[in-house]
């Protein structure tokens, strides 16, 4: 009797544990997909070769839902469709090319900044301030390898790559973060909820 029990229980745990990971793996799904349409979203300034884009924008919220682990990962697909060439980078495009172009420093920015977002947001869930603080520092982390690269894809000097591809966007990324930090907690609330988180 206890063996049959102990068996059903196992099969159950079982099923549970299948039925979280299918989950996972289609929100993990989902949010490359929110970031494949928001991506491309950009609007180009003519004081900067970089657009301003919705891809930051994306990736906050994705750490809200996945966490740092997934949502680094959903990131990462996003970052293999566009390198394959479909048109989910800025402005509609995609292939190796927008990787090893002026911008593509800001693409690889994007990763730690989604590693330290998810991290301070997993850390402390109900702390805003410190999500703003990882939102910042994350986004430091990503204008750095944006302006090295842009510096050295355009021959500048580091202050003009600073001046061309972060000053004119300060603005637009504090709202970004700000958006994030009113809608972020509660989607990942109502997530929880549905046992989806």
């Amino acid at each position: 009797m206890s063996s049959n029990i102990d068996i059903n229980t196992a099969n159950q745990r079982k099923e549970k544990s299948v039925a979280i990971h299918s989950k996972t793996m289609a929100l993990v799904a989902l949010m490359a997909a929110v970031i494949c349409i928001l991506g491309p979203l950009s609007l180009a300034i003519p004081i900067s070769p970089v657009p301003i884009s919705l891809t930051n924008l994306a990736v906050y919220f994705t750490m809200y839902v996945l966490g740092r682990k997934r949502g680094t990962v959903s990131y990462l697909i996003y970052l293999l469709i566009g390198l394959v060439g479909l048109p989910v980078f800025s402005g509609f495009s995609g292939g190796a090319g927008k990787l090893f172009g002026p911008t593509g420093g800001y693409l690889i920015g994007f990763i730690f900044m989604a590693l330290i977002c998810g991290f301070f947001i997993e850390k402390w869930p109900s702390k805003l301030y410190l999500h703003f603080a990882g939102m910042i520092f994350g986004t430091v982390v990503c204008y750095l390898f944006g302006t090295l690269w842009l510096a050295f894809q355009g021959n500048m000097v580091f202050n003009a790559a600073l001046a061309a591809g972060v000053l004119p966007f300060i603005p637009g990324d504090l709202v970004k973060i700000v958006i994030a930090l009113l809608a972020g907690p509660a989607i990942r609330k109502q997530l929880k909820r549905a046992g989806l988180n």
